[in-house]
């Protein structure tokens, strides 16, 4: 879910609302959903799924990636010379990376790449992005436990 928007996205009270609820339970029922925030099961549907259109949010089931057989994940800085929008387009195509940000920094894109392995691992740093146009650099950090992984920041 890629959002280049600045601003936050307009949303009223009932909206961020919903979200709160589903950021506690992404599998809140719509009714007990409603019930919480002053809504039939309808409209709250109807806005669970504009907020999903719009890009505002989305509802996956996280995991452990070394639980469902992924053992290795790494952020890897990157380093990019010339156009960074270019270098992030074609890195958001790899299925292996799950999460990119744009920074500013010593790197100009950090990727986290989740992988089977390290043999996985290796081939995505050395075959996929360093031979990318544009890449200068990589610095792979490897998760060695992960520790806090949560989405319940809530709105504002």
């Amino acid at each position: 879910m890629a959002r280049s928007r600045t601003s936050p996205a307009p949303l009223d009270d009932a909206s961020k609302a919903i979200i709160e609820q589903l950021q506690q339970d992404g599998r809140r029922p719509y009714a007990t959903i409603g019930k919480a925030v002053g809504l039939s099961e309808a409209a709250v549907r109807q806005r669970v799924q504009k907020l999903h259109d719009m890009g505002i949010m989305q509802i996956v089931a996280v995991t452990d990636p070394t639980q469902v057989g992924f053992t290795r994940s790494a952020m890897i800085g990157i380093t990019v010379q010339g156009d960074v929008d270019a270098v992030a387009d074609k890195l958001e195509k790899l299925p292996e990376i799950a999460y990119m940000v744009v920074v500013a920094g010593k790197y100009d894109i950090l990727a986290e790449c989740v992988t089977e392995d390290d043999h996985h691992l290796l081939d995505v740093v050395n075959r996929q992005i360093r031979s990318m146009p544009g890449v200068l650099s990589t610095e792979t950090f490897m998760y060695l436990n992960l520790r806090k992984q949560t989405y319940t920041w809530g709105t504002r």
